[in-house]
């Protein structure tokens, strides 16, 4: 895999800005998988020579951390955190109502790639629970009325 141009300038300032390559592994692979959608076997292969890691390594890192995947997910990634602070406010409904409003279960994605659904462990934002991320923005407090509010906003912007 060749990077773009962007993904080389980004890594090449990235690298200098730490004490070793293979600091740079996280923030790479986001920006990788902004750009090509997934982490594929080959953007895995070129940042872990890159970062002078081997592929397993690499792979390793992806599997540790929910955000990073290897299949591409809809446009709009739901991450509904279901973790015990977030589960003692409700979050467990408020996945359900999700599943419910997209009509898919979790780690599935709509038919028209819009939208991705998942249950996660942690976003770290337990004081504002329950609470999702979508790609990388926040989303506390949430009831249904919240949710639907959100998903019928992304679908009418997409219409446009």
């Amino acid at each position: 895999m060749k990077f773009s141009d962007q993904l080389e300038q980004r890594f090449s300032t990235m690298v200098t800005h730490y004490p070793t390559k293979r600091s740079v592994l996280v923030p790479m692979l986001l920006y990788i998988q902004d750009e090509v959608g997934a982490l594929t076997d080959e953007a895995i292969h070129e940042v872990a020579q890159r970062t002078e890691l081997s592929d397993l390594e690499v792979r390793n890192v992806i599997s540790y951390y929910s955000m990073l995947r290897t299949r591409p997910v809809g446009k709009y990634n739901l991450q509904v955190c279901t973790n015990v602070s977030c589960l003692l406010r409700g979050a467990d409904d408020i996945f359900e109502h999700c599943k419910k409003k997209l009509g898919i279960g979790n780690k599935e994605s709509t038919p028209d790639g819009l939208f991705h659904l998942e249950e996660v462990e942690c976003i770290g934002a337990c004081s504002w629970a329950p609470a999702l991320m979508m790609n990388y923005e926040f989303h506390e407090n949430l009831t249904p009325t919240k949710i639907d509010e959100l998903i019928d906003g992304l679908k009418k912007k997409e219409q446009q």
